[in-house]
């Protein structure tokens, strides 16, 4: 049995939709078991299970019998001491004697060290801000790696450290569907993008693999080109046939808009520094391609799928 966490999310429920169609048994952990549908084909293959980092009681249950498991978490960086999701969703997996862990991370999650990267170059990936100290952002992912990559827990871990997702995109279909002018922050700034089927895809290959290729390994995952977010709405428009463009964001107003979503400031500042003084995630990666033996998807293939959350039925 393998256990998917977050598997209502863009690569958790990739993740259950592909190792349901490779044929393993899977189980997939949400808050909201009763609301949660999966594609036709694949939902009487996956058990659905209640599951709440904040009730360790759920957490054991959820992880009974499950010999591998993929461990995410959607806490907020700065919403608490440090990441008490994966500590607790990594301690229900040592009590449970898991065998085999995917930890999806970010990119410099690690910290400098949690194990080996596997990137285009070899890069440790140590999350240091422009000023030469790790910010905030890198402190509670490497935190969080560590709860899973501690000699004590005796399983095979296995760290993905994915950069920007080619979902993200999403976040633009509201203003998609109402109007031509698309208010894009940081418009200008390119990164490798990734498609988080990619990601599932080195999880799925990570959790089924019979040997221990994938054991202590941490993987540097890019999409196949960098591009704007400006380039990409003009894929994204060229798909639907629509003449979008960008309204930029000032830098300000982007800064405020954090703080008023409720970033505590260090975080708000690590994130415009990161995006403004560092080119980490801009790099292509081979990554995908080497592990998958197939080239990473173009984020015109990613729209080309999800082109119907753009449409004015959002569908």
């Amino acid at each position: 049995m393998i256990l998917v966490t977050g598997a209502t999310g863009h690569v958790g429920g990739e993740l259950v939709r592909q190792l349901a169609e490779a044929g393993e048994s899977v189980r997939a952990m949400t808050r909201r078991p009763a609301q949660t549908r999966f594609s036709t084909g694949v939902e009487g293959r996956v058990e659905t299970v209640y599951g709440d980092a904040n009730d360790p009681a759920s957490l054991d249950q959820a992880f009974a019998g499950v010999r591998g498991a993929f461990l995410m978490s959607s806490q907020a960086v700065g919403s608490a001491p440090g990441p008490t999701h994966d500590t607790a969703l990594a301690k229900a997996a040592a009590r449970a004697g898991v065998e085999r862990l995917v930890k999806l991370s970010v990119l410099n999650g690690g910290g400098g060290g949690a194990g080996e990267n596997v990137g285009e170059d070899g890069d440790s990936g140590d999350g240091r801000d422009a000023g030469g100290g790790a910010d905030v952002i890198a402190r509670w992912h490497a935190e969080a790696e560590r709860a899973v990559t501690s000699p004590a827990n005796g399983w095979a871990w296995t760290l993905l450290r994915p950069g920007r997702f080619m979902s993200n995109a999403l976040q633009w279909a509201s203003a998609v569907r109402a109007a031509d002018e698309v208010p894009i922050p940081f418009a200008d700034r390119p990164a490798a993008s990734i498609d988080p089927a990619d990601i599932a895809a080195v999880a799925c290959a990570a959790l089924t693999s019979r040997g221990d290729e994938h054991a202590g390994a941490a993987y540097e995952l890019s999409g196949p080109q960098a591009l704007t977010p400006t380039e990409e709405l003009s894929i994204l428009a060229d798909i639907l046939s629509r003449p979008l463009r960008v309204r930029e964001v000032p830098e300000e107003a982007t800064r405020t808009g954090m703080t008023r979503y409720g970033f505590p400031p260090e975080v708000v500042e690590a994130i415009m520094n990161r995006t403004l003084h560092d080119d980490r995630g801009t790099e292509v990666l081979r990554t995908v391609q080497k592990l998958l033996g197939r080239p990473a998807r173009t984020f015109a293939q990613w729209a080309n799928v999800h082109a119907g959350a753009f449409s004015p039925s959002g569908v």
